[in-house]
């Protein structure tokens, strides 16, 4: 009598639950809802910063990278099985600010982060609407992550460099013999939008022997052009 040998199926079996469950692991990534914007302001929120920074560390670790966060330039979101996160990520590579793509996965319910790519996505300077310098860079987010006109030091590069453009204007506009000179920034306020930022200030010049307080507005562009957007004397 010949008895049927019994074949060891156990890795037919494991192989089996590991596509199964890959499978599944796919299915719960499957898009629910289409890409969308997060929040205005989202990217600057302690939650967008922290997801940036996970990314960034997660590449560390598995590349052996030195990348340095930076920021969040973007946010956007994606109703899976939780959120898929499709982020902007400015970090520091080799003392060079370059932007990376990140997508992390969140699970909250299950204390589940996991992060599904990170590419590099260009240089800050090459990457359409990508502004050139945040609320952050000026300094007028300091201690919070507020919106709208925020104080920023008078002495701050960004500001001094708008308010020798708006002497440059005031000079190239007047008639007298006399040049402008910029004696001090008073006071400052800025806020930063999508595609530029805006300095409100209060600028004391001289003009020969005559002292003169002038109160200006200048945009600033991701390209990094000024523009004299407001001007009046201060009585």
């Amino acid at each position: 009598m010949k008895l049927k040998s019994q074949s060891n199926s156990s890795p037919s079996f494991v192989v089996f639950f590991v596509l199964f469950f890959s499978f599944i692991a796919l299915s719960e990534m499957s898009t629910l809802g289409g890409i969308r914007d997060s929040p205005a302001g989202s990217e600057n929120s302690l939650e967008t910063e922290a997801l940036g920074r996970f990314a960034v560390d997660d590449h560390n670790q598995k590349q052996n990278g030195m990348l340095e966060f930076v920021r969040v330039v973007k946010a956007k979101e994606q109703v899976v099985s939780g959120t898929l996160h499709h982020l902007v990520v400015e970090a520091i590579d080799g003392g060079k600010k370059k932007l990376y793509e990140a997508k992390v996965w969140v699970k909250p319910w299950l204390n589940f982060k996991q992060v599904q790519e990170f590419k590099h996505a260009g240089d800050p300077e090459t990457v359409s609407g990508t502004p050139s310098f945040t609320s952050s860079d000026l300094g007028v987010k300091q201690g919070g992550h507020a919106t709208g006109w925020q104080d920023v030091h008078p002495h701050d590069p960004q500001v001094q460099d708008a308010a020798n453009h708006a002497v440059k204007s005031l000079q190239q506009k007047s008639n007298s013999l006399f040049p402008y000179e910029l004696q001090e920034v008073v006071h400052a306020k800025a806020e930063v939008m999508e595609e530029h930022a805006k300095f409100n200030m209060l600028l004391k010049l001289k003009r020969g022997d005559k002292e003169e307080k002038y109160k200006v507005e200048v945009h600033k562009n991701n390209e990094g052009a000024y523009n004299l957007n407001q001007m009046e004397v201060e009585h």
